[in-house]
């Protein structure tokens, strides 16, 4: 089984599937995230991978954004798909930014690979006074049985695990999280939420016995849902996202 760490940075091997089956992230949760935030904004997106948070964000507000993630490939990525935006190699534990340089660090389907106290001290350095730690999920509902059965021939992530537990950790200068909770789904075909397989950690840093087990075995479960072809079938999601403002 591969490392914590080679599973964080193992993304940019399938950065085309990562942009095409993982969602974008719903405006009102975003819109929560940078709230607290009255002028526009210089904001830095850590773990930004192909930017399918810098876009939903984009989408909602003006913004100075800057791109920040460990895998050159997940930025090149990144950076066709959202011209103008500035990209930098790093993480949230190593920034590439300076002092007191940003409004809001915000991270989707990040956090959870982040070591929480040098993460919270790093990212606290580059935030002025009064900025905001954003953090969001996009997290398949599992009330729903299909769901449940998808994520268990797939494995739950580090994530999933992590909202599951109930507890985000951050450390000082950050106190406790605000949370704001969105339900949606997401209209996907046969082909996306293939694509949304081969984009998990678990399943690019796999054998490629285990890769053809998983990739079969959803085969099997989304013809027993009629999901063949172009038909289509709604994702649950449950968008979780958590905020917290730099004293």
């Amino acid at each position: 089984m591969a490392s914590r760490e080679e599973m964080s940075t193992s993304f940019g091997a399938a950065s085309a599937a990562y942009d095409v089956g993982r969602p974008e992230y719903p405006a009102e949760s975003v819109a929560f995230l940078l709230e607290p935030l009255e002028r526009r904004a210089r904001v830095a997106d850590v773990g930004a991978g192909t930017g399918k948070l810098l876009r939903s964000i984009l989408r909602v507000r003006d913004v100075d954004a800057v791109a920040v993630d460990p895998d050159a490939a997940m930025l090149e990525t990144l950076a066709e798909r959202t011209p103008g935006v500035g990209t930098r190699v790093g993480t949230a534990e190593q920034l590439p930014l300076e002092d007191a340089s940003v409004d809001a660090v915000v991270m989707g389907q990040a956090w959870h690979w982040v070591e929480p106290v040098a993460g919270s001290r790093e990212i606290g350095r580059v935030l002025r006074p009064g900025g905001v730690l954003g953090l969001i999920w996009n997290v398949r509902d599992e009330r729903v049985e299909w769901v449940h059965k998808l994520t268990r021939i797939l494995h739950a992530s580090s994530a999933e695990e992590m909202i599951a537990d109930g507890h985000i950790p951050v450390h000082e200068p950050f106190g406790e999280f605000e949370e704001h909770v969105f339900e949606w789904e997401r209209v996907m075909t046969r082909s996306d939420i293939e694509s949304m397989v081969r984009s998990r950690s678990y399943f690019i840093t796999a054998p490629e016995a285990d890769q053809e087990r998983m990739i079969s075995e959803v085969g099997v479960l989304l013809d027993g849902l009629g999901v063949v072809g172009e038909q289509t079938i709604a994702m649950p999601y449950v968008t979780k996202a958590f905020r917290a403002t730099r004293p």
